[in-house]
């Protein structure tokens, strides 16, 4: 069997040159704007200090954990701040937007978790279930 790399042919590469971008308003801001990488360079920014506030008191409003005594010989999952910064089209800043998330790949699998399940439902489901509720309906089943 002849592959393509054999016979010399090659996809071509192809690389960016910024110099030939449009210089737009928002292309400026993307590239002009810093997003911390931690959290020490974003506590010296006041609307990154609101916004993970705001974070926060969502967490707790929705009761995503609860605090425990920790166990003892036990792997501890630790957690990281992600930060981004949504832009209008014009370049503006729309919002500043920071996440709280779960530094997982610390777990060890059948150790410290044994399953792990994503509720998802298909199309075809959705649309079984809404045309038995029409039927229903038409038969005066619901009310």
């Amino acid at each position: 069997m002849v592959t393509r790399s054999r016979s010399g042919i090659f996809k071509p590469k192809h690389f960016v040159d910024f110099a030939t971008l449009d210089k737009t308003s928002l292309f400026h801001a993307l590239m002009a704007f810093h997003v911390p990488k931690g959290f020490k360079s974003t506590v010296k920014h006041p609307h990154w200090l609101m916004v993970m506030e705001e974070e926060m008191s969502a967490l707790r409003f929705n009761d995503t954990w609860e605090l425990v005594p920790r166990p003892v010989n036990s792997n501890v999952v630790g957690s990281k701040w992600i930060f981004r910064t949504k832009f209008h089209s014009d370049g503006s800043v729309e919002r500043y937007k920071a996440s709280l998330v779960a530094q997982g790949f610390n777990q060890v699998p059948g150790l410290e978790y044994s399953h792990t399940f994503s509720p998802v439902v298909k199309a075809s489901t959705v649309r079984i279930v809404l045309s038995i509720a029409v039927i229903k309906r038409e038969n005066n089943i619901i009310k």
